[in-house]
């Protein structure tokens, strides 16, 4: 399970240092691909294939099946760490999510998320009250 926020920068070329906490969990590397909310999502490799297996099983008959496959798989691809513990954020990816120089790494449990840090911090403001009322209706009580 991945867990925690952490903040770091992309440089020039794209590459974006993981925390040790995440490299040790995602061994060689991990693959990348766009996620919802304008982020990028890292996975472990056991999981992403879980994930990529689900996603192909779709069935192609649907518009919608086909738009998902497209959404994840066609814009995946395997990241390696350097000696440094960094890995290249492909520039699609990186224009995808509006990187600038600054990003939040969030572990959510089967994945990471990658966000600019600007956009993580604003959509934090506008959906903590967002989800509190929604709380009940997910099942969940504080």
């Amino acid at each position: 399970m991945f867990r925690g926020e952490f903040n770091h920068t992309i440089d020039a070329k794209g590459r974006l240092i993981f925390p040790t906490k995440y490299r040790e969990q995602l061994g060689e590397g991990c693959m990348i691909t766009r996620g919802i909310d304008d982020c990028v999502y890292a996975y472990d490799m056991e999981d992403w294939e879980r994930f990529e297996e689900k996603i192909a099983n779709l069935p192609l008959d649907m518009e919608e099946s086909r738009k998902l496959q497209r959404f994840f798989l066609g814009s995946a691809m395997e990241g390696t760490f350097d000696s440094q513990g960094r890995i290249l954020i492909s520039t699609p990816l990186r224009k995808y999510a509006g990187f600038e120089k600054e990003v939040t790494l969030l572990g959510v449990g089967n994945h990471i998320e990658i966000w600019d840090r600007n956009k993580y911090e604003s959509a934090q403001v506008s959906s903590v009250n967002e989800i509190t009322s929604k709380i009940r209706e997910l099942g969940l009580s504080l």
